[in-house]
């Protein structure tokens, strides 16, 4: 029987999302997610379509996605936790390698506290769980060909339990491939990295590849009728080009120019945006794509979170700091005088797309300004990131080097398995802001001029020096941050005099609670952890290490 290698069904929450992506990693496949499929279709969240169509019409959506998705798919396959309700769905799934991951409500609390936006879950959330289980768990362990529990334990140890209950053997012949290697077992060379929908929000992709802009009708889905392009001066002509594509295609497509860079993130800028998507009567059902650096996505995003509560946005980044860290995982926000994206929200886009080509024309310096979010993916979760830098440094400077698409794949995939976890930044997600802390304190000292990637590079030596007078980092790790950021061009040094602006800028960084400085530092090389309150003397000293 064709179909797919393994189907992961179970309640929301259990994890399906994240012990899927492992599985397909360590097997060598692709990964698929049918609440995904559905979002696409409809072109809107899971949530809208409750409350818009009903549960009735979710289901339809679901049952076709589940038939289409076992019909074509051959690698990991998750189900949403509903999807074996439906009879037809059920004896589709006879027969198949389908896993059932359960969890009891005591580990529900400690996972998703239940009291998130779930369409099924509004009141007493905590009794509603037990009914859905109850009703539910039946129906699981019918079309189970295996049962995994994911209580207390890790989703590396789930993935373990399944491939050796389901005795399946992990890729053979030489190390598992890379993810550019797996690239290009996908369709059209495109990799497809799935973000799990957590507290409340939907499932996205990230699609990274070449010509991805024909995916952009699907991502839009046909409710919409109006789209706002979202760009900054310097790509007039890009934004005019998607526009004119969009109308061909049916859509009343309009293009809001932004400044360019951190200019274009202020409250004034916003606001012309908003304006615009007043005189267009854009409602709910409406798209908004922004297509730039990360600035662009970050106010395309900000205004799509505070456009009628709340609209879809696709975000289509154009720089390699816009790929691998401001277009993934839903923060967007805007700067003010007092600081660097204070003014916020959380809200996922419905879609990623990350075309390569247009990093060929990137300035070599903010392709390098890149680069610092790519190495830091290296030193907080991913090593292979370092040792592809170290062995061709002035090939990780260019689009055009070998490992391009496999530094930025592996980057976004650390993001990924991060923002899916914790999108609202309440523990795992503050290691993303490794360096970040002095980073975003050189920014506004400089009045936005500098590049964020050259600003990173100096806040993650601090850090790094700052572990290593603290105790917690070893000699050779926190020198070789130095090595591996100045092999490809990035900067170790800021001006000396600056410290006491620096320190009185730090204090309002997102991370600090009160007056308690807290930065995030390393035990080692993919062990990021929080040092609190650290000795003024050390701070000073650690600020020492970085002066010009």
């Amino acid at each position: 029987m064709s179909g797919p290698l393994i189907i992961l069904v179970g309640p929301m929450g259990v994890g399906k999302s994240t012990v899927g992506e492992l599985l397909a990693d360590r097997l060598g496949t692709a990964y698929r997610d049918t609440d995904a499929d559905v979002v696409a279709t409809a072109g809107k969240a899971i949530s809208e379509i409750f409350f818009d169509d009903g549960e009735e019409r979710f289901r339809a959506l679901e049952r076709q996605a589940v038939r289409d998705a076992v019909d074509q798919h051959t690698g990991v396959l998750a189900l949403g936790g509903g999807a074996v309700l439906d009879e037809e769905t059920r004896a589709l799934l006879a027969g198949r390698p389908v896993v059932y991951l359960s969890m009891d409500v005591d580990e529900a609390v400690r996972r998703v506290g239940l009291n998130t936006a779930r369409p099924l879950l509004a009141v007493n959330p905590r009794r509603q769980w037990r009914e859905l289980m109850d009703a539910r768990r039946p129906l699981y362990e019918e079309v189970a060909a295996v049962t995994v529990t994911t209580d207390e334990r890790a989703p590396e140890e789930v993935a373990q339990a399944i491939i050796e209950a389901l005795e399946l053997p992990e890729r053979t012949g030489g190390p598992v491939p890379s993810d550019q290697e797996k690239s290009r077992m996908t369709e059209q060379g495109t990799t497809r990295i799935q973000i799990a929908g957590t507290a409340g929000t939907d499932p996205y992709e990230v699609l990274v590849g070449r010509q991805l802009l024909g995916e952009l009708p699907n991502l839009i889905g046909g409710l919409a009728k109006r789209v706002a392009v979202l760009h900054p001066e310097a790509l007039a002509e890009t934004g005019e080009a998607v526009r004119e594509d969009l109308a061909s295609q049916g859509y009343e497509a309009i293009a809001i120019q932004l400044p360019n860079a951190e200019e274009a993130k202020t409250v004034e800028v916003a606001a012309y945006c908003w304006k615009a998507l007043g005189q267009t009567g854009f409602t709910r059902t409406d798209v908004i794509v922004g297509i730039g650096g990360g600035a662009t996505t970050d106010v395309a995003g900000f205004v799509a979170a505070s456009w009628l509560r709340g609209v879809r946005w696709i975000a289509v980044p154009t720089t390699v700091l816009g790929m691998v860290d401001a277009a993934v995982g839903g923060k967007t926000g805007i700067n003010t005088a007092e600081g660097k994206n204070l003014v916020g929200a959380f809200h996922p886009p419905a879609g990623v797309l990350c075309d390569l080509a247009a990093l060929d024309s990137l300035p070599v310096n903010d392709y390098v300004s890149g680069m610092a979010e790519i190495i830091k993916a290296g030193f907080i979760a991913d090593p292979v990131i370092l040792d592809l830098v170290e062995s061709d440094p002035q090939g990780a400077r260019t689009p055009a080097g070998p490992h391009t698409a496999e530094l930025i794949e592996r980057s976004i995939r650390v993001k990924a398995e991060v923002v899916s976890s914790d999108l609202k930044e309440s523990g795992l997600r503050e290691i993303l802001n490794y360096g970040h802390t002095l980073a975003h304190a050189i920014e506004k000292n400089e009045r936005y001029k500098w590049r964020h990637g050259a600003a990173v590079s100096v806040g993650m030596v601090f850090a790094a020096e700052l572990g290593r007078l603290a105790g917690r980092l070893d000699d050779a790790t926190a020198d070789r941050h130095r090595a591996v950021l100045e092999s490809v061009g990035l900067p170790l040094t800021y001006r000396g005099d600056q410290w006491p602006k620096l320190l009185e800028n730090m204090k309002v960084d997102k991370k600090s609670r009160g007056d308690l400085l807290r930065f995030i530092v390393l035990d080692g090389i993919g062990k990021p952890t929080v040092l609190e309150g650290p000795d003024p003397a050390v701070l000073l000293a650690a600020y020492g290490e970085v002066s010009a």
